[in-house]
């Protein structure tokens, strides 16, 4: 692979070597039910533009292990920043803590695969620092020679190269090399009695050439701008229940949430999910069908394998309503019967991994937007969101709107803000009476919080009719 050199990046200034990270891994994890040793090298940058100067450049190097043992349902774990003889030589006294009572079962390794899903490029030095804060600056001329209502541009590159190696008990080892970049551009705009911010973002796993091309840098800033303008004409949000369409895309981070980690093996095995105990039975309306797949190319939740050496696959969760699969890691799926699904996923070296979504979606329906929207005689039309909260295990969520629209009689009408959607993951997929044919996956920005663990991840979704949906706003009228 291109600029992968493992002896250099895990083993430099040690005298250790991959045949004696095997043999270590090997007394370990003998004769417990699973385990790995992760090791992780990672380059990254983040700079920031605001108030028309560079505010910060920062680049960071992190390295280390993390060894972690399984006997049935418990895990040792240690880890360290310190990939020595010594350290290991500790991290193995930690996992000896859970031997006693061991099944004797040793998992089998995952299969292996040649997919390739990214490239082995590393955007980190892909480009020179000096062309990096010129796109910034770029950005900042462009959107404040755009339009003279701009008052503030923030804009933001960051990007980072992941090297990672697995090894098991049986001599297995598999790497991984894993870019990311993301670009962000948030813009205030304000006409002297009103101010009102918009963003929008982008990014993926691939060069940063390709993230920073001018016509995709000016679609970002342009699009923020849109947002703050059209939020600069809102009105109060309508309050009460109501029948609400999600548009395309990004709008699927109330499916990730509200549906998604309910999906998630290790809930389900401790039935602490609301869609516990329900697979094989009708949980949503005809028609709506969920994926969790990271095959996708470039994408920024895909992977080529996951944190414990298992091939990602596409794991279809809901088919036409019915609950047809979980989300798994190793352990989850051994404990449950099941089989991993290549989403054991952990932040770095210093987190255990757990089932962890990738990029999850809904597939097409057969409906057009504008056909779902002349059904609707008052209602909201919300196409963008920002925060939420979830309770997994009673599956109630609250989600804010940042661009949302007042539907009456069919039309798209005044931009409203403040509003926020109130329901029950469970619930609202009974509810779901039109599934549009313009599905689309997010613009490459998710990232997904669990355990204290953020992972990047995709979200995606065609457009939703969604019956009886609550509604918070200012206007009750």
């Amino acid at each position: 692979m291109s600029d992968y050199h493992p002896e250099k990046l895990f083993f430099s200034n040690t005298d250790l070597d991959e045949g004696k990270l095997t043999n270590y891994t090997n007394l370990a994890l003998n004769h417990l039910d699973d385990g790995e040793l992760y090791l992780e090298y990672k380059q990254s940058d983040a700079l920031l533009l605001d108030d028309n100067r560079i505010k910060s450049a920062n680049y960071d190097i992190e390295k280390g292990f993390g060894l972690r043992g399984v006997v049935g349902e418990s895990t040792a774990y240690a880890h360290s920043s310190q990939i020595s003889d010594i350290s290991i030589k500790r991290a193995i006294e930690t996992i000896n803590n859970v031997k006693a009572g061991h099944s004797g079962n040793i998992e089998i390794s995952p299969e292996k695969t040649n997919k390739k899903l990214y490239s082995n490029i590393n955007p980190v030095n892909e480009i020179e620092f000096s062309k990096k804060i010129k796109v910034l600056e770029d950005i900042n001329s462009y959107a404040r020679s755009n339009d003279n209502l701009v008052k503030q541009v923030s804009a933001s590159l960051t990007s980072s190269w992941q090297a990672i190696k697995i090894l098991r008990a049986d001599g297995e080892i598999y790497d991984d090399i894993r870019p990311l970049v993301r670009l962000n551009v948030q813009i205030v705009v304000g006409d002297g009695t009103r101010q009102e911010v918009g963003s929008y973002g982008i990014g993926g796993r691939s060069e940063l050439a390709e993230w920073i091309k001018p016509d995709l840098w000016k679609k970002s800033v342009n699009e923020a701008i849109r947002q703050a303008k059209v939020n600069m004409d809102s009105i109060g949000a309508p309050a009460g229940e109501m029948t609400v369409i999600l548009g395309p895309g990004w709008p699927g981070i109330l499916l990730h949430e509200a549906i998604g980690h309910g999906l998630e093996g290790d809930f389900n095995r401790k039935k602490t999910s609301a869609f516990s105990d329900l697979m094989g039975k009708r949980i949503a309306a005809k028609g709506v069908t969920v994926v969790d797949d990271g095959t996708i190319k470039d994408r920024r939740g895909s992977l080529t394998i996951d944190d414990e050496g298992t091939p990602t696959q596409c794991t279809t969760l809901i088919e036409d309503g019915i609950l047809t699969g979980y989300i798994h890691d190793r352990l989850n799926a051994r404990l449950m019967g099941m089989h991993p699904t290549g989403n054991g996923r952990r932040e770095s070296y210093a987190h255990v991994p757990m089932p962890r979504m990738t990029n999850t979606y809904m597939l097409n329906g057969t409906q057009k937007r504008d056909e779902l929207l002349s059904s609707v005689k008052n209602g909201l039309y919300a196409v963008n969101f920002g925060g939420g909260q979830v309770d997994i295990t009673s599956g109630k969520f609250v989600f804010s709107c940042t661009e949302a629209y007042e539907i009456k009689n069919g039309k798209i009408k005044r931009p409203v803000k403040g509003a926020t959607l109130i329901g029950n993951g469970p619930d609202i997929l009974t509810k779901i009476s039109g599934i549009g044919d313009d599905m689309q996956l997010d613009p490459g920005v998710g990232t997904c919080g669990k355990n204290g663990q953020g992972v990047p991840v995709g979200v995606g979704q065609p457009s939703l009719k969604i019956d009886g949906l609550t509604v918070g706003g200012t206007n009750t009228s």
